[in-house]
């Protein structure tokens, strides 16, 4: 199983400084991607100019938008080409995930309905495959083929990983159990008649040393403000020690994820080096 890190782009104030120090720090450690969360109304970095950002500096580490809340997103041919720019910019780094979203507030100040989002998210994903295989929008990928992963644990949007998508991504906390949503994922991967080997990646969050139970306490309830009751099941599965962060791995591994990206509750460079001795990255 792959270990990846997310950036502290999500982390009130972080510098573009700070952040680019992590992508490179991330990558010399051995991490296997660095990876963005996306809002609108909340005071983040834009994530596909974060992951442009983290691309300048880095050369190997795949580049996540994990996930990218495309339902707002109305506009699939400029998507499309600021997906294949990072990419063609990168050598072939970028990994798509997309998500219908959740929170009513981004899909307003943006002007875009929230009812259908799904259905706006089933066109863009077959419009990115469009633009990706030749569109006149260009530049073309560096890769034959972007991953597009689709996150989410709803069973509406399992159905559209296994329906339009190259896995799936589930999100840092969930009533149930890694290992029950990822069966059910591959049920309905198996049910949509894919063959393939399907991507499974998940989040989750993270904060190392000694004041860790406060940093992470937080930054959750500061990112999760608006989510009531659900803010407290992120921290109640928020990884603050060794053990915890060894269960968490061990947790995927057996359930049989592919890659588990652990986000920052913090932006500490000392996080960076904590994580990666606890998860024996690079080893």
């Amino acid at each position: 199983m792959d270990i990846g890190i997310g950036l502290p782009a999500t982390v009130p104030g972080t510098t573009g400084g700070r952040l680019t120090e992590w992508a490179r720090s991330a990558e010399r450690r051995g991490f296997a991607s660095l990876a963005v969360l996306d809002r609108l109304v909340y005071g983040n970095y834009e994530p596909l100019v974060t992951l442009a950002a983290a691309a300048a500096v880095t050369e190997r580490v795949r580049l996540a938008a994990t996930v990218l809340i495309a339902g707002y997103r109305g506009n699939t041919a400029l998507l499309a080409k600021q997906l294949a720019s990072i990419d063609r910019l990168s050598g072939g780094r970028v990994v798509a995930g997309v998500a219908a979203g959740g929170r009513p507030d981004d899909f307003a100040v943006s002007g875009t309905t929230y009812s259908d989002r799904g259905r706006r998210l089933d066109e863009l994903i077959d419009g990115l495959r469009a633009h990706f295989g030749g569109a006149a929008v260009g530049p073309a990928p560096a890769q034959a083929r972007i991953p597009i992963l689709v996150g989410g644990h709803s069973p509406a949007a399992m159905r559209r990983a296994a329906r339009l998508a190259d896995g799936w991504i589930a999100g840092g906390s969930s009533a149930l159990p890694y290992a029950e949503l990822a069966s059910r994922a591959r049920a309905e991967w198996t049910a949509a008649g894919r063959t393939e080997p399907q991507r499974m990646v998940a989040l989750a969050y993270y904060a190392l040393g000694p004041d860790a139970q406060e940093r992470a306490a937080g930054y959750v309830g500061r990112y999760y403000a608006q989510a009531g009751p659900y803010a407290k099941k992120v921290l109640a599965t928020t990884a603050t020690t060794g053990e915890s962060v060894a269960r968490v791995i061990e947790e995927h591994r057996e359930a049989g994820c592919d890659e588990l990206l652990f986000f920052p509750c913090g932006n500490d460079l000392a996080q960076v080096d904590r994580l990666a001795e606890l998860a024996c990255v690079g080893v």
